[in-house]
This record gives structure tokens, sequence and C-alpha cells, in this order.
């Protein structure tokens, strides 16, 4: 009941995908021939390794969690199913810091709703649907170190525990959030890509991917954003402990549950650091 109303979404789908196949049968009957044929069936769909072991991942929970509170004596068919999880993958390449600059500058240029977002995405390596689902005062411009507090909202969930945070704002990622305090008029930071319950990043990653395609860089998404600031903050010889509170990444033990975390200053010094270090590189070439 707690949960958010995309993962009732895609528990319903992966049910649903699973009873068109093999039909809707008591628990203790599906075969191993029904686990293959269910894996097969979503192969045919030229879905992502991704996609799929998604798919089958909730299917293997919820069995296991059927199995487990009716104490039911039954080996679970859909557990270590073979199959290629690397289908339809593509590496999420980190974006140089030169593009990263080429990609802002046209952001500036172009400025409108989508490039704002763009920009604000590129200094910070907030996750796509963080960003989008953000309502304006998430964004603390009147502090006295900027930020964007990135936490939970009914129409957009949160990966991890460690996703909640504080993200001081700087570079080109400050210039997107003043723009969008300055000209929406919604209470959401990008109102176009949350109209339903549900945010809506999907589309948000379509446009705004086709857009970094069509601008000549292909060989990257907005992901690479994120996958470029750890490499920044890692060449920058940050400590990976403020590092993943910064990117929100899981922790690596569990002393680093301990305590309030870093401030707000400590981290803004490491963005700043990065920003005015790549800064003085390029201007030396």
């Amino acid at each position: 009941d707690n949960r958010s109303l995309s993962f009732k979404q895609s528990v319903k789908r992966a049910v649903s995908y699973l009873v068109s196949v093999v039909g809707d049968k008591d628990i203790k009957e599906y075969t191993r021939k029904d686990a293959n044929l269910f894996r097969d069936s979503l192969l045919k769909r030229s879905l992502t390794g991704t996609s799929i072991t998604r798919i089958l991942s909730t299917i293997k929970a919820i069995f296991n969690f059927i199995k487990t509170e009716r104490e039911l004596e039954f080996k679970n068919p859909f557990e270590h199913i073979n199959y290629e999880r690397s289908q339809g993958t593509k590496d999420r390449n980190p974006i140089p810091i030169d593009i990263i600059r080429e990609i802002q500058r046209k952001c500036r240029e172009k400025d409108d709703e989508l490039r704002w977002l763009i920009a604000f995405l590129s200094d910070t390596g907030l996750r796509l649907a963080e960003a989008v689902g953000i309502l304006k005062e998430d964004i603390k411009l009147q502090e006295p170190i900027p930020y964007v507090f990135i936490q939970k909202h009914p129409w957009r969930s949160l990966k991890t525990p460690q996703s909640q945070r504080k993200v001081p704002l700087v570079g080109q990622s400050l210039w997107g959030a003043q723009r969008i305090l300055q000209n929406q008029t919604s209470s959401f930071a990008f109102p176009r890509y949350n109209k339903g319950k549900v945010t809506n990043a999907g589309s948000a990653s379509a446009a705004l991917n086709k857009w970094i395609k069509n601008e000549g860089y292909g060989n990257y998404t907005l992901h690479g954003f994120r996958h470029s600031l750890r490499d920044r903050l890692r060449e920058a010889e940050c400590p990976s402990d403020i590092a993943d509170q910064i990117g929100g990444w899981s922790r690596r033990s569990v002393g680093q549950g301990y305590g309030n975390g870093y401030s707000l200053s400590t981290l803004l010094k490491w963005m700043k650091y990065i920003e005015q270090k790549e800064f003085n590189v390029g201007s030396s070439n």
C-alpha cells in the first residue's frame, strides 16, 4: 500500500504479460517450461536485457512472497532463468568535459524549458526522474548556498533512501535553476512532464536525447552527465563518501550511515573545485 503508483503499474504489467502467455493458474501449477516460454515471449518483444530482467525479477519475487506468506511447498520455476542480459543495452558513456561545455553553450543560446532541464542536469549529475519531478520550491536560491532538495513526492518516488539529498547548484545548473524560477508559473519546475498522477520521465528522456543526438552528440545520452559528474569528482580526488552523498549513490559501508552526512558547505567546496579546475585547464589550452 505504501509503494508508488509506478511500482504498482510495473507489477500489474508483469503479471498481465505472464498470464497472456501461459495463462492464469494455481501458483503451484506453473512449471519451468512455462517460465522459459515466458522468457522467450519477452525476448520476441525486442525488449532490452535490463527490461527483461526487471520483469522476470518481479514475477520471481511475487512467487517467493506468496510461497513464504502462505507457507507453500514448491520450487519457484522463475529462479535462475538463462538469457542474454546485455541484449539491446548500450554503454552509458560519460560525456567529456569539452562536449559538456558545448552542450551547455547551446542550452544558453536556445534558452527554453528543455534546455533549462539539460543545463540543470549537466552540473548536478541528478537522475533525470529526480530533476523532472521537482517543485519550484525544491530549488533554494535564496539560501546562503543555493541548492536543490531532492525528496520523495507522491508523483515521483526515489530510487534509494540515499537519493534524498541536497545538491549545491553551481555553473550551468545554477543558471538553469534561475531560469526555471524566473519563467515557470506552475508549482512544478517542469510542468509539461507532470500533467498526470506520475512524472513522465520517459517522455522527457526521449525528447532530450533526441535533441542531443540531432546536435551531433549521438554517442551520449542524458545519463552520461551523471557518469561524468562521478568522473569529474574522481579526477579532483574527491573522497568517495562525499561523491556518494552528492550523487545519491548507495553507501558502501555501515559507517557511512551514521550521523547527518556532510554539510552543504563541504559539498559546495568540491562542486566549485571541479568547476574552477576544469575552467583553468580549458583556459591553459
